[in-house]
């Protein structure tokens, strides 16, 4: 999807979720490369640029695998930060979007897509 051009699901970090009304939204620490407009210089000890992020699936009409964020497997990073893994894929096909990861498969029924960089 060009929405995603220089940013590497497969290295961000889904760091927590939420699913409510007809909105689904995963904060992420996103992998940024150069191609990517929000890309900036790496902090000292990071090979490319993380940014806090918003993964957000709106007007859908169902969510299916979403397993409760207490239920899901953690890591507890050096710096004390949790976060539950990466996104290994996410593919659209048919009005439906597939995401998967250390978090789990989900299925989302209906709605677009939205990625929002923060900081």
């Amino acid at each position: 999807m060009n929405l995603f051009r220089g940013i590497d699901l497969n290295d961000s970090f889904i760091l927590n979720w939420n699913c409510s009304d007809n909105r689904l939204s995963f904060a992420v620490d996103a992998s940024i490369w150069p191609e990517s407009e929000y890309y900036t210089k790496p902090k000292k000890g990071e090979y490319t640029c993380y940014r806090k992020a918003t993964l957000e699936f709106i007007g859908i009409n169902k969510v299916s695998g979403l397993v409760s964020i207490e239920s899901a497997q953690s890591t507890t990073d050096p710096d004390g930060s949790i976060d539950y893994g990466n996104i290994d894929s996410l593919e659209e096909s048919d009005g439906s979007f597939h995401l998967s990861g250390d978090f789990g498969t989900v299925n989302i029924s209906g709605g677009e897509v939205h990625f929002e960089v923060h900081s």
